[in-house]
Protein backbone atom coordinates (compact mmCIF):
# COMPACT_ATOMS: atom_id res chain seq x y z
CA UNK A 1 0.00 0.00 0.00
CA UNK A 2 1.45 3.33 -1.01
CA UNK A 3 -0.92 6.30 -0.80
CA UNK A 4 -4.60 5.76 0.01
CA UNK A 5 -7.14 8.60 0.15
CA UNK A 6 -10.23 8.05 2.32
CA UNK A 7 -12.99 10.54 1.50
CA UNK A 8 -16.46 11.08 2.88
CA UNK A 9 -18.80 13.42 4.64
CA UNK A 10 -18.83 14.35 8.32
CA UNK A 11 -19.29 11.31 10.57
CA UNK A 12 -19.15 8.94 7.61
CA UNK A 13 -16.55 6.67 9.27
CA UNK A 14 -13.49 8.06 7.45
CA UNK A 15 -11.15 8.19 10.42
CA UNK A 16 -12.18 4.84 11.84
CA UNK A 17 -11.70 3.20 8.42
CA UNK A 18 -8.32 4.90 7.96
CA UNK A 19 -7.24 3.61 11.37
CA UNK A 20 -8.28 0.06 10.43
CA UNK A 21 -6.23 0.21 7.22
CA UNK A 22 -3.12 1.24 9.13
CA UNK A 23 -3.72 -1.21 11.99
CA UNK A 24 -3.77 -4.06 9.46
CA UNK A 25 -0.04 -3.36 9.03
CA UNK A 26 2.74 -4.11 11.52
CA UNK A 27 3.35 -1.33 14.09
CA UNK A 28 4.71 1.15 14.94
CA UNK A 29 2.08 3.42 13.42
CA UNK A 30 2.14 7.20 13.16
CA UNK A 31 -0.94 9.40 13.38
CA UNK A 32 -0.45 12.93 12.09
CA UNK A 33 -3.20 15.07 13.59
CA UNK A 34 -4.17 18.41 12.08
CA UNK A 35 -6.98 19.40 14.45
CA UNK A 36 -6.70 22.21 16.97
CA UNK A 37 -8.89 22.34 20.08
CA UNK A 38 -10.36 25.83 19.72
CA UNK A 39 -13.45 24.94 21.75
CA UNK A 40 -14.87 22.23 24.03
CA UNK A 41 -16.63 20.41 21.18
CA UNK A 42 -13.40 20.06 19.18
CA UNK A 43 -11.47 19.06 22.32
CA UNK A 44 -14.02 16.27 22.84
CA UNK A 45 -13.63 15.09 19.23
CA UNK A 46 -9.84 15.02 19.60
CA UNK A 47 -10.16 13.07 22.87
CA UNK A 48 -12.51 10.58 21.18
CA UNK A 49 -10.00 9.96 18.39
CA UNK A 50 -7.07 9.61 20.82
CA UNK A 51 -9.07 7.27 23.04
CA UNK A 52 -9.86 4.98 20.12
CA UNK A 53 -6.20 4.44 19.28
CA UNK A 54 -4.36 1.88 21.38
CA UNK A 55 -0.75 0.93 21.85
CA UNK A 56 1.43 1.11 18.77
CA UNK A 57 0.32 4.61 17.76
CA UNK A 58 2.51 7.69 18.02
CA UNK A 59 0.68 10.99 17.52
CA UNK A 60 2.35 13.90 15.76
CA UNK A 61 0.52 17.22 15.89
CA UNK A 62 0.89 19.14 12.62
CA UNK A 63 -1.92 21.66 12.22
CA UNK A 64 0.17 23.82 9.88
CA UNK A 65 3.41 22.28 8.56
CA UNK A 66 1.95 18.99 7.39
CA UNK A 67 4.29 18.48 4.42
CA UNK A 68 7.32 18.75 6.73
CA UNK A 69 5.79 16.33 9.24
CA UNK A 70 5.19 13.74 6.52
CA UNK A 71 8.65 14.27 5.03
CA UNK A 72 10.28 13.76 8.45
CA UNK A 73 8.79 10.29 8.92
CA UNK A 74 11.16 7.31 8.95
CA UNK A 75 11.07 5.15 5.84
CA UNK A 76 8.63 2.28 5.93
CA UNK A 77 6.53 3.59 8.82
CA UNK A 78 2.77 3.41 8.19
CA UNK A 79 1.08 6.78 8.71
CA UNK A 80 -2.47 8.04 8.98
CA UNK A 81 -2.96 11.74 8.19
CA UNK A 82 -6.22 12.93 9.76
CA UNK A 83 -7.32 15.14 8.21
CA UNK A 84 -6.51 17.16 5.10
CA UNK A 85 -9.67 19.23 5.54
CA UNK A 86 -8.71 20.67 8.91
CA UNK A 87 -5.16 21.30 7.68
CA UNK A 88 -6.49 23.19 4.66
CA UNK A 89 -8.80 25.23 6.87
CA UNK A 90 -5.89 26.08 9.19
CA UNK A 91 -3.73 27.19 6.27
CA UNK A 92 -6.53 29.16 4.60
CA UNK A 93 -7.24 31.07 7.82
CA UNK A 94 -3.49 31.76 8.13
CA UNK A 95 -3.68 33.29 4.62
CA UNK A 96 -1.08 30.87 3.28
CA UNK A 97 -0.36 30.38 -0.41
CA UNK A 98 -2.60 27.34 -0.86
CA UNK A 99 -1.38 26.50 -4.35
CA UNK A 100 2.23 26.15 -3.17
CA UNK A 101 1.40 24.46 0.12
CA UNK A 102 -1.04 21.97 -1.39
CA UNK A 103 1.48 21.02 -4.08
CA UNK A 104 4.17 20.48 -1.44
CA UNK A 105 1.81 18.36 0.64
CA UNK A 106 0.77 16.18 -2.28
CA UNK A 107 4.44 15.59 -3.14
CA UNK A 108 5.28 14.70 0.47
CA UNK A 109 2.37 12.25 0.72
CA UNK A 110 3.31 10.56 -2.55
CA UNK A 111 7.03 10.47 -1.72
CA UNK A 112 6.80 8.79 1.71
CA UNK A 113 8.56 5.44 1.57
CA UNK A 114 5.83 3.58 3.38
CA UNK A 115 2.07 3.23 3.58
CA UNK A 116 0.13 6.50 3.86
CA UNK A 117 -3.60 6.84 4.49
CA UNK A 118 -4.88 10.40 4.14
CA UNK A 119 -8.39 11.26 5.38
CA UNK A 120 -10.30 14.14 3.79
CA UNK A 121 -13.84 15.47 3.66
CA UNK A 122 -15.77 15.49 0.41
CA UNK A 123 -17.29 18.94 0.74
CA UNK A 124 -18.70 19.36 -2.74
CA UNK A 125 -21.87 17.30 -2.28
CA UNK A 126 -23.85 19.80 -0.28
CA UNK A 127 -25.35 23.21 -0.88
CA UNK A 128 -23.29 26.01 -2.38
CA UNK A 129 -21.91 28.09 0.52
CA UNK A 130 -23.58 31.49 0.86
CA UNK A 131 -20.33 33.40 1.39
CA UNK A 132 -17.09 33.92 -0.50
CA UNK A 133 -14.85 32.31 2.15
CA UNK A 134 -16.99 29.17 2.21
CA UNK A 135 -16.97 28.91 -1.58
CA UNK A 136 -13.22 29.51 -1.70
CA UNK A 137 -12.68 26.77 0.88
CA UNK A 138 -14.98 24.30 -0.91
CA UNK A 139 -13.16 24.90 -4.19
CA UNK A 140 -9.69 24.60 -2.61
CA UNK A 141 -10.72 21.37 -0.85
CA UNK A 142 -12.03 19.93 -4.10
CA UNK A 143 -8.78 20.77 -5.88
CA UNK A 144 -6.69 19.26 -3.06
CA UNK A 145 -8.78 16.08 -3.03
CA UNK A 146 -8.39 15.75 -6.81
CA UNK A 147 -4.61 16.22 -6.59
CA UNK A 148 -4.22 13.62 -3.83
CA UNK A 149 -6.58 11.19 -5.60
CA UNK A 150 -4.55 11.50 -8.81
CA UNK A 151 -1.38 10.41 -6.96
CA UNK A 152 -3.06 7.78 -4.77
CA UNK A 153 -3.07 4.11 -5.64
CA UNK A 154 -6.37 3.71 -3.78
CA UNK A 155 -9.31 6.05 -3.19
CA UNK A 156 -12.09 4.96 -0.86
CA UNK A 157 -15.36 6.86 -0.43
CA UNK A 158 -17.13 6.34 2.90
CA UNK A 159 -20.93 6.35 3.06
CA UNK A 160 -22.71 5.66 6.38
CA UNK A 161 -19.67 3.77 7.67
CA UNK A 162 -19.37 1.65 4.53
CA UNK A 163 -16.29 1.85 2.30
CA UNK A 164 -16.81 2.13 -1.45
CA UNK A 165 -13.70 1.53 -3.55
CA UNK A 166 -13.39 4.30 -6.13
CA UNK A 167 -9.87 3.57 -7.35
CA UNK A 168 -7.61 0.58 -6.77
CA UNK A 169 -4.30 0.40 -8.62
CA UNK A 170 -2.46 -1.81 -6.14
Amino acid sequence: MALTLVLGGARSGKSRHGESLIEALPPPWRYIATAQAWDDEMAARIAEHRGRRGAGWETIDAPHDLAAAVSALPAGVPVLVDCLTLWLSNRMLAEADLVIECAALVEALAAHDGPVVAVSNEVGLSIVPDNALGRRFRDAQGRLNQSVAARASRVIFMVAGLPMMVKDER
